[in-house]
């Protein structure tokens, strides 16, 4: 299940992107307070933060921060009716923003910013289940070459096969009939 946080303080924009963003079928979790969407951040674990640039309590930068530190796969979108130079560098710089989108927004840009996003995450994951398969097959074809090892040691011969022209197994000391 895809879960989206979205955090601003004016409850009309979450609304509305609530209502944009329902018909994907998401698990949206809107939050007009920063300080209860960082405690959500302990509890669920979300494929993409879309998080408003001016807050009063607690900025967008200094929120995607803590949100990064949480959750560092997470995919994290900055909205501002704001931006400026520095403000772009820095969320670039110190959140690792995945986009910055502007306020207001064309409806396409957030829906397209979030598939992107939400796609993005889901090649993540697949890729490091993947990685840990990769891994564990390697762990086992490592423990079955050191016992092959072990057992060539101990009986000198035991893991070579004879083949006959065919690729029949053939066992020393039998001859086979024609």
């Amino acid at each position: 299940m895809i879960k989206i946080q979205l955090v601003d303080d004016e409850r009309n924009v979450l609304s509305a992107l609530q209502r944009l963003l329902h018909p994907q079928g998401w698990t949206l979790h809107l939050f007009d307070d920063p300080e209860a969407a960082l405690a959500a951040l302990g509890e669920h674990q979300y494929a993409a933060i879309v998080c408003d640039l001016k807050m009063p309590r607690l900025d967008g930068l200094t929120y995607l921060q803590f949100a990064r530190q949480r959750q560092p796969d997470a995919l994290r979108i900055l909205l501002s009716a704001h931006g400026d130079r520095s403000t772009l560098m820095q969320a670039i710089n110190r959140v690792e923003v995945y986009r910055f989108l502007s306020k207001p927004w064309e409806e396409y840009e957030i829906e397209s910013a979030l598939l992107a996003a939400v796609d993005l995450h889901r090649l993540r994951n697949e890729n490091q289940r993947l990685l840990a398969q990769v891994r564990s097959q390697q762990n086992t074809l490592d423990r079955q070459r050191r016992e092959l090892l072990r057992l060539e040691a101990e009986h000198p011969g035991l893991t070579r096969v004879c083949r006959d022209k065919d690729g029949a197994v053939l066992i020393e000391g039998y001859e086979l009939d024609d």
